[in-house]
């Protein structure tokens, strides 16, 4: 699974000259968190509603209301940009990506290809992935399976299921202490209760 395809490719993007205060109406108006930073096409930083809201002013401020808006309104977003911007490439695996975002603690990646912004992959982009990995979306009855962590336990799983002629829509595997695994599986059949039978007699455990 690759970046491409969960990353928005729908991307706004804003000079370096356009003040705080444009900035922050994009952000609204296109009910976005995140901004590239463009300059004659090349990526030059990135800002967030986080970035935003930390040069907002707060109430602590001894500023008037209009010496607050002026100076939003004229400060470009090039001064609270960040400028050393993580990104990635379309063809980077998505947990490539989720990795990157956690070790930098960062909420979205500029997706780059040919020096451009192609899109933009997110936190919620991430658990997307994450949800169709685990067969969420996918049609078919959940069940859960717990094991030791040895050779054959896949090619039991799949014999039972030609067997009875239930289709494994998608599969899981989570590793537990104790040598044991955990395997969340999406069944599409009639006989999903008989496979589950069927691996209970060879001595698996069907979790509810």
């Amino acid at each position: 699974m690759y970046v491409r395809q969960f990353m928005t490719a729908q991307v706004f993007t804003v000079g370096p000259d356009k003040s705080i205060a444009d900035s922050m109406a994009l952000m609204r108006e296109k009910k976005i968190s995140k901004l590239p930073v463009v300059e004659k096409g090349k990526l030059v930083g990135f800002v967030t509603d986080g970035d935003l809201r930390e040069v907002s002013p707060s109430p602590a401020t001894t500023l008037s209301i209009f010496e607050l808006n002026y100076l939003i309104a004229k400060t470009p977003i090039r001064e609270v940009a960040i400028k050393k911007v993580i990104t990635c490439h379309p063809d980077t695996q998505i947990e490539d990506a989720a990795l990157m975002m956690r070790d930098h603690k960062i909420g979205g990646l500029p997706v780059i290809e040919d020096g451009k912004v192609v899109g933009i992959i997110t936190g919620s982009d991430i658990l997307d992935a994450f949800l169709d990995i685990m067969g969420f979306r996918s049609p078919g009855q959940r069940v859960m399976i717990e094991t030791k962590d040895q050779i054959g336990v896949m090619s039991d799983l799949a014999l039972v299921t030609k067997e009875h002629e239930v289709n494994i829509g998608s599969l899981a595997v989570y590793h537990l202490k104790d040598n044991k695994v955990q395997i969340l599986a999406r069944l599409q059949g009639d006989q999903v209760d008989e496979v589950e039978k069927s691996l209970d007699k060879k001595g698996y455990q069907i979790k509810k």
